[in-house]
């Protein structure tokens, strides 16, 4: 009778035991989180996006069928490096050193080893984390001896200063990565060397140039494990290696997927030339779409769909430099109904598609129109993953998490967003209104900065988007009042150094004078 009694309770002790642990399971089950970044990519290259679109994109397009489109996504600036920054570290890349253009492939590193990124975030979590892609973001190369560096953020004037057999410091590895394998700027800007973990993968030993009318390349140090053509393709196949390598772990993980396609240089292997009818370009994100697809099946095989988080976007509007007055004879719009291209402050600068699938949180086939940021990944990672984020810590940054709940009738998400271009100039979106701290696009659309025709312009631009979203008429001389609250409120978020709720904080300091803070008024 005591031996009954006695493994009576030993075995409720073991099912209380084996509840706790299933329990505490699900509380850590979080997501495997997985985010493809375009580069050049318009709102109107995806069909999904742009139904008049002339370049098929059915992998792309089935992303979306099985997630959450969101047809108001903005990247945080209108080119390259700045808009990588924001993504990582759920901050406006003009609070950086950086207040307007991109890095080349010499420049030291941008981050501050010191400052979260999502990397970080997914990493104090538990993650496996790893970036693959176009880093632009910045790095140290190893330098010489003999060769002058003068210390933080110095660059070497040419490569000859720079020696690939050392050790690159302050790398992706640096701010959370574990895992990190890519190039340092565009595909377009030498060095051509792979690292992996600090450690290049191959010493250059030739030097290559491509002045193709859309192939074109700067002339530059080429590894002999880099070519040009088989960048994207390698970055994807990894990718998918990663995924399925991870999938059988027991922890999650969180791959930054970082394209340096459809960015010039435009490549398609032989087997998709003249796929899509248009420029090469259009045969360009045909390959892409390809490989999208095969990731997309990667995790279904793996049998992680369930719960795991694929963000698909891009990093700015489509570029002129891949033809977009070719393709627009022919009927497709990179921009789709969108004013400018990438580096404008213009809606085609910066407005990109976004799509974001996870069957077990997001329901397919779903639209969200709120306006959303780049900068928002990381208030969203960390509310998946339970983290708090400090007030020096993702301060433009927003949770997307009850977007994601279509059945959350969310009105309101944030107060208001603000957009750069190459130039730094200022845009601010609140609601249906945009006001451009511009005369004209602060980019390379019609009317650029410093061009004769700016000369009669107003100082500033006020669009109501909502009945003109090609930006055609501007009305800031009828609504006064509405300009002097959108402009007070950009001042408030320059000057607090934060767009989110939380304690004031400071932007990064450069010398000599922030020109578009004065021509803002302060």
């Amino acid at each position: 009778m005591n031996r009954k009694w006695n493994f009576s309770l030993f075995f409720l002790f073991l099912l209380g035991l084996f509840s706790c642990e299933e329990e505490k399971k699900a509380e850590t089950n979080h997501p495997n989180i997985i985010v493809i970044l375009a580069d050049d990519l318009g709102y109107g290259d995806i069909h999904a996006f742009n139904p008049e679109g002339k370049i098929p994109t059915p992998h792309i397009d089935q992303l979306a069928a099985e997630g959450m489109k969101f047809t108001d996504a903005h990247t945080p600036s209108a080119v390259c490096t700045p808009t990588r920054y924001g993504f990582l570290t759920g901050r406006y890349n003009w609070r950086s050193t950086l207040k307007s253009g991109v890095l080349t492939g010499k420049s030291p590193a941008l981050i501050e080893d010191e400052r979260t990124t999502i990397a970080d975030v997914m990493k104090n979590a538990g993650y496996h984390t790893a970036f693959i892609g176009k880093w632009h973001l910045g790095w140290n190369w190893g330098i010489k001896e003999g060769e002058e560096n003068q210390g933080e953020g110095w660059e070497p004037q040419d490569f000859d200063a720079i020696d690939f057999s050392k050790t690159v410091t302050h790398t992706p590895n640096d701010l959370g990565f574990d895992y990190a394998y890519g190039h340092s700027g565009s595909l377009d800007m030498a060095p051509y060397v792979y690292v992996e973990n600090g450690t290049a993968t191959a010493i250059p030993d030739t030097v290559t140039v491509n002045t193709g009318k859309y192939s074109w390349w700067r002339e530059g140090p080429t590894s002999p494990d880099f070519d040009h053509e088989k960048v994207t393709p390698n970055f994807f196949q990894r990718s998918i290696q990663y995924i399925e390598e991870q999938a059988k772990e027991e922890k999650p993980f969180f791959l930054y997927l970082a394209l340096p396609s459809p960015h010039t240089p435009i490549l398609p292997p032989a087997e998709w030339q003249g796929k899509s009818g248009l420029a090469p370009f259009g045969d360009f994100m045909m390959m892409i779409d390809d490989y999208v697809g095969q990731v997309n099946e990667a995790i279904k095989k793996a049998g992680i769909e369930e719960n795991t988080l694929v963000i698909f976007t891009s990093d700015n509007g489509g570029s002129p430099a891949a033809g977009l007055d070719v393709m627009q004879a022919a009927g497709h719009f990179s921009s789709y109904i969108y004013r400018g291209h990438k580096a404008d402050t213009y809606e085609g600068g910066h407005r990109v598609p976004f799509i974001a699938k996870w069957p077990s949180k997001i329901q397919a086939g779903t639209t969200r129109t709120h306006t959303i940021c780049l900068t928002d990944m990381m208030a969203t990672s960390a509310e998946i993953t339970g983290y708090q984020l400090k007030d020096n810590e993702g301060e433009d940054s927003y949770s997307l998490m009850r977007l994601f709940d279509y059945d959350d009738p969310l009105e309101e998400f944030r107060e208001a967003t603000v957009h750069h271009s190459i130039n730094g100039s200022f845009a601010i979106r609140q609601g249906d209104s945009k006001l451009i701290m511009a005369k004209g696009s602060g980019g390379w659309s019609f009317p650029k900065p410093g061009d004769p025709a700016e000369e009669e312009l107003p100082d500033v631009q006020l669009y109501i988007l909502a009945s003109d979203p090609g930006e055609k008429t501007n009305v800031y001389a009828e609504n006064p009042e509405k300009v002097a609250a959108m402009k007070a409120l950009l001042i408030k978020y320059i000057k607090e150094g934060r767009s989110t709720p939380g304690a004031a904080q400071q932007n990064d300091p450069i010398e000599g004078e922030w020109k578009q803070i004065s021509f803002i008024g302060e």
